[in-house]
């Protein structure tokens, strides 16, 4: 819980942003990091072990789930490392793609587009309830945050460890949670469940993708912490006493996708479907990451933290790369190498003018970066 905190020198982060297969990026992260918490720690250390929140949006909701969920020995269901493996096995089957040839896929893609979502989900389903069971919320390893969007009230739901243990009609079954914050929409369907309370009561939710709320988990987990803290009347958590690790899923800013001279022209389908994109979400969607990268940097610079704030993104994602759905063999493995190539990259933080991501002189790389968070989160386990 995380009432513990109000004590403790360090609170950790971790979050991870929504984004469909490109969660690869920051799975291939994590397995990076966790093979060095390893190394310093024992081959049984998991990220779980190490963050007091971690939060999801979205592909990003899925990967923390997958961090949290206990197996039958309590322990993490999925190392890090074995993440990028259920990504090349399982999305050709949440994503299934077409045979046809590009004209006729587009053509028909259009058609669906009018009609419902790009897929139907209920692989997706299938998969999530055959591997998380009656698994809850309130049973995650470590607290996390997911967010949601409820269409019905129009309104962000955020499903939490700690709420679930503090009131009963929020703790949903963790697949629930997941199916529920990626269901993007136009690709995959709305998803409805119950919870019943203790005393009977049934509270419904009828949710979309967290990211329409929250595609950069990052600020939702911060003011997660800060709310606990003023609820046991503590002061609200400084922001140097946060070690926060933010991972982005790509984007392509370098590409520059759209022209306000062609958006001027578009009418309601083209601003949902534009040659097999949804421009809309990804306006949404990127939008929502960039401004809480810029509230975030800002917060940490403003109280001279700025080495607390780690924030690993690639803007540099062209055609294929940057979809959330072309789930190929080759554009996966491509992705995995874009994650692998992200590592070996100097850090970089994103300038408010440009929205582009700008070398920081002798600060190292990514990799080095995540060797020191290593050596910080493990020396801050030891102390508690």
């Amino acid at each position: 819980m995380l009432t513990g905190l109000v004590k403790r020198k360090m609170v950790t982060v971790l979050s991870i942003d929504g984004g469909g297969i490109r969660g690869i990026i920051p799975s291939t992260v994590l397995a990076f990091l966790e093979s060095k918490l390893q190394q310093l720690d024992g081959p049984d250390a998991r990220i779980a072990d190490y963050f007091d929140i971690i939060a999801g949006t979205s592909t990003g909701g899925l990967v923390t789930t997958m961090l949290t969920a206990p197996n039958k020995d309590n322990r993490p269901m999925y190392e890090a490392k074995d993440i990028n493996k259920f990504y090349l096995d399982q999305s050709p089957k949440i994503f299934p793609q077409s045979s046809r040839n590009n004209f006729l896929r587009s053509i028909t893609s259009m058609v669906d587009a009018v009609k419902g979502p790009k897929y139907d989900g209920k692989y997706l389903r299938t998969l999530t309830r055959g591997l998380l069971g009656d698994l809850t919320l309130k049973q995650t390893l470590t607290n996390v945050v997911i967010p949601a969007f409820d269409i019905k009230y129009l309104q962000p739901v955020v499903f939490s460890t700690i709420d679930a243990r503090e009131t009963s009609w929020k703790n949903a079954k963790l697949s629930d949670v997941c199916i529920s914050t990626s269901a993007a929409p136009t690709f995959l369907p709305a998803h409805y469940f119950e919870v019943k309370d203790d005393v009977g009561r049934t509270h419904t939710f009828d949710l979309v993708d967290g990211g329409v709320a929250a595609n950069n988990p990052t600020m939702m987990a911060i003011s997660h912490i800060n709310r606990e803290m003023l609820k046991h009347n503590s002061d609200p958590m400084d922001a140097t006493r946060l070690q926060v690790l933010s991972l982005g899923t790509g984007a392509a800013k370098l590409e520059e996708k759209y022209s306000a001279a062609i958006a001027s022209k578009w009418g309601l389908i083209s601003w949902l479907f534009h040659n097999g994109s949804a421009p809309l979400v990804d306006i949404f969607a990127d939008a929502s990451s960039d401004m809480v990268d810029f509230h975030v940097s800002t917060l940490f610079q403003s109280v001279q933290a700025k080495d607390n704030y780690l924030r690993i993104q690639d803007d540099s994602l062209t055609g294929d790369e940057a979809s959330v759905d072309i789930a190929t063999e080759k554009n996966l493995r491509r992705l995995v190498e874009i994650g692998n190539a992200l590592l070996k990259k100097p850090v970089s933080r994103v300038q408010l003018d440009t929205g582009k991501y700008e070398q920081c002189e002798g600060e190292g790389t990514y990799e080095d970066a995540l060797i020191e968070f290593a050596k910080t989160i493990s020396e801050g386990r030891k102390l508690r």
